[in-house]
């Protein structure tokens, strides 16, 4: 190397000993887990984030998980329900009030099934990048 080099190109950075890694965050709020312990509930009631964790004592009420859930919800459920709709069409021609009727229900419930599992996502993203006061520098 260049003897004019930076000290900070020259050798590799140390990684941070607080380090909180994405992926096994995400997959902790995707189970409704604390994003920190994986232990405690992540959710007082159906979508409503505890405080703070009862096994770990982490701060959880920094979150501000807003419209995204419900907007990733939408998203995957309109784009699943648009192939079934196809697919169901195409293959079986159902009658249409019996065919509004199914899809309603896969729709209704498929949404209130991944709603708390997409905001324990956001919420777990969010504690990994210390987003919103969650061990934040500031």
């Amino acid at each position: 190397m260049d003897d004019h080099a930076p000290a900070a190109l020259a050798a590799p950075a140390i990684a941070d000993p607080d380090e909180r890694p994405t992926w096994p965050a995400l997959r902790r709020g995707l189970l409704r887990r604390c994003p920190n312990c994986g232990e405690g509930h992540l959710f007082d009631g159906y979508l409503k984030v505890t405080d703070s964790c009862a096994s770990c004592g982490e701060v959880l009420k920094h979150h501000r998980a807003d419209d995204g859930p419900a907007y990733l919800t939408i998203l995957l459920v309109g784009h699943l329900l648009a192939f079934v709709m196809h697919f169901v069409w195409v293959t079986f021609r159902p009658e249409p009030l019996v065919f509004a009727t199914v899809l309603t229900v896969f729709a209704v419930g498929l949404s209130l099934w991944l709603l708390p599992r997409f905001k324990g996502a956001i919420v777990g993203y969010q504690w990994a990048h210390r987003m919103h006061g969650f061990g934040g520098r500031d």
